[in-house]
């Protein structure tokens, strides 16, 4: 039976401080079905690939199974997509019958392979790179982020597909993906990385536990330092009176003081006051070391600018979109003050082209009805992908946004203040992802346009935006595949239909 032993690993990249792993000790299993957990720059993505030997570190990793990584990198895309599996694969012709019965399971037409990789809708790439990753069945898959651009149908022939395969770790946020797909979850924390046996809800109820416990002893503590320390003043405040007055000369002659009793007394009562010190100390110490795990979870807020005066933001008539043999949907909504419009349909489908339709953002597509938006509109649009080039400060200043109400807003999302200096495209796609959400967050707006928001982001960041979307009900168009999301915001769905 295979196993992955990491003993005492330490990692570091050059320009950190501080270790990103530190002693690092983990037992895995190669039937385990783990999903690997933690906020954005834990380093999900940098244990895979200490896995797979990209990276130096000190420590041992030993393990006798073959690792395959998801997603593959394709050089070429503008060829058939049989030439790519093979590339990826090695196999030969008469192998090929392998990917197809994979891509069955997947729900994909095995013609695809004919088609030219790069003509795939997101998710048929994200499908053909997974039946790649499991054609060797004796290999260990490391699969980080599948769900990102796949629509709900997607996600749920994903998740049964992993349901059915042994042995892997997979990278998501999603836990209505996670759940029914996972048995065991490694967690990297703030202070350590845990090991838990069950699915997402498993971890989530044993954190939030452990969070309970340790504010709860938070507060004995601080309420027990308090007593503590009021108890050592008290004491060393008596030991020096005493100690004054017994070399007092002016005593009252009706008193008989006896001055080695005060003395014993005063020293004794000393070192009582220190023993108490000493607690204090030894308890604010421990109270240092517990919450430890407790993510921070500020609360952030968008830079919202309420329009009171018109009826509606937009308002879309009988919209048809044409071009070649492509035609999306025709659709019919308003959005309205303090009202989330959620766009929901299958990947291709059109939700994308129709968002940038309203913004008039150039497409070859030629429109039928009618569109109307109110005047003096502040728009902020966050868009699908993650191309964003330069520094987080020009970024910032392009878009007339005070940079610092930029990295604040990235600090409430748990973004390290190292990378502020880093070029965006350096960074992974999750603290790109963060980048442009705080870059909305700041921005001035009436009405937001959000295109899959949650991609690449981490369970904490999702929640910090239900919970400020929640709070204060801004205007907002919406694309997104998160059924937390839609389910927690959305005021009403158009569903896009073919």
């Amino acid at each position: 039976m295979g196993t992955i032993q990491i003993e005492n690993v330490n990692f570091k990249y050059d320009q950190m401080v501080d270790n990103l792993f530190n002693s690092l000790n983990l037992k895995i299993d190669e039937s385990w079905k783990l999903g690997l957990i933690g906020r954005n720059g834990r380093g999900k993505t940098t244990l895979m690939k200490l896995l797979l030997g990209q990276l130096d570190y000190t420590g041992k990793i030993v393990s006798n199974l073959n690792f395959y990584y998801y997603p593959q990198t394709v050089v070429e895309k503008n060829i058939p997509t049989i030439e790519v599996v093979k590339n990826l694969t090695n196999l030969e012709d008469y192998d090929i019958w392998k990917i197809e019965v994979e891509l069955e399971k997947l729900k994909v037409d095995p013609d695809i392979l004919q088609q030219e990789f790069d003509t795939l809708s997101p998710g048929e790439r994200t499908k053909v790179l997974l039946a790649v990753l499991f054609v060797d069945d004796y290999g260990f898959q490391l699969i980080d982020e599948p769900t990102n651009h796949l629509d709900i149908e997607g996600r749920k022939v994903v998740s049964e597909y992993l349901q059915s395969k042994k042995g892997f770790i997979v990278i998501s946020h999603d836990k209505a993906f996670l759940n029914p797909v996972i048995d065991h979850v490694i967690s990297i924390n703030r202070a350590n990385v845990d090991v838990y046996k069950g699915n997402f809800d498993t971890w989530e109820d044993a954190k939030n536990r452990q969070d309970n416990h340790e504010i709860d002893e938070k507060i004995q503590l601080k309420k027990d330092i308090s007593r503590l320390h009021e108890t050592a003043v008290k004491r060393e405040n008596w030991s020096n009176s005493a100690e004054s007055q017994k070399n007092k000369n002016r005593y009252s002659e009706s008193v008989n003081l006896d001055k080695g009793f005060i003395s014993h007394k005063s020293a004794k009562m000393m070192k009582k006051a220190k023993l108490a010190e000493k607690r204090v100390d030894s308890a604010i110490t421990e109270k240092q070391n517990l919450l430890k795990n407790i993510e921070i979870e500020e609360p952030i807020n968008l830079n919202y600018e309420e329009l009171k005066h018109p009826d509606f933001f937009i308002e879309v008539n009988n919209l048809s979109l044409k071009h070649d043999e492509i035609v999306t949907p025709t659709v019919n909504f308003k959005v309205k003050k303090n009202q989330v419009i959620a766009l929901i349909g299958q990947n291709g489908i059109g939700k994308t082209t129709i968002f940038k339709q309203i913004l008039g953002l150039p497409q070859p597509f030629t429109q039928t009805g009618n569109i109307h938006l109110a005047n003096n509109l502040k728009i902020s649009y966050m868009r699908q992908d993650n191309e964003l080039v330069g520094s987080i400060k020009q970024l910032a200043i392009d878009k007339k946004i005070e940079p610092e109400l930029v990295y604040s807003n990235l600090r409430k999302l748990g973004f390290e203040r190292y990378l502020f200096d880093q070029p965006v495209e350096k960074m992974s796609q999750g603290q790109r992802r963060k980048v442009a959400l705080a870059m909305s967050l700041s921005e001035k707006a009436n009405l937001y346009f959000w295109d899959e928001p949650l991609n690449y982001l981490d369970v904490i960041t999702r929640q910090q935006i239900i919970e400020a979307i929640k709070k204060q009900h801004p205007a907002m168009l919406l694309i997104d595949h998160d059924q937390d999301l839609i389910e927690s915001v959305a005021s009403k769905k158009i569903i896009l239909k073919r």
